[in-house]
């Protein structure tokens, strides 16, 4: 349940940060089952999309991919505004070999109100087109995610394999 502005503890919001803060150690780490423990306490303290869509990003470590979807459906239902979910449900979609599913989920990221990576779907969605042979999307896709990040090792390398592709 979504804590109202009313009933805002904020030492139950610190709480929550610190618990995510260290769940991310852990899972950067590599130590996944404490991270996972982690995020579940820091959501049970304070839900939040970051707590939901970490979680869920652990459980792709862990190979559960469904879970995985499910944390980043929650993690859309405290904050339809946040876009690492939908990025994350297109690319678990992606890995699932479900990637026409994938599509609107990438596309409602790129339209999301708060978030700090719009190269990823726009990225995501190259590699979808490419595998489809939709070249001209794919081309135009990535080339909008290394507008966005010029340095964007992957987008680069994968637009660099499909010129040489095509031409």
């Amino acid at each position: 349940m979504m804590n109202s502005p009313m009933s805002i503890d904020p030492e139950e919001v610190v709480r929550a940060v610190e618990l995510f803060r260290q769940a991310y150690e852990k899972q950067m780490s590599g130590d996944l089952e404490e991270a996972v423990d982690l995020y579940r306490e820091s959501i049970e303290v304070f839900p939040t999309a970051e707590a939901h869509t970490f979680l869920g990003w652990t459980y792709s470590f862990q190979g559960r991919i469904e879970e995985a979807i499910e944390e980043c459906k929650q993690a859309i239902r405290v904050d339809p505004d946040f876009g690492n979910p939908y990025n994350d449900i297109g690319v678990y979609l992606i890995d699932l070999g479900r990637p026409d599913e994938a599509v609107p989920w990438l596309e409602k990221a790129i339209e999301a109100k708060r978030y700090d990576a719009y190269h990823y779907p726009h990225y995501n969605l190259g590699r979808i087109y490419i595998a489809k042979e939709m070249y001209t999307r794919a081309r135009a896709c990535l080339e909008r995610s290394l507008e966005i990040a010029p340095d964007y090792a992957l987008a680069r390398q994968a637009l660099d394999q499909l010129k040489r592709k095509i031409n």
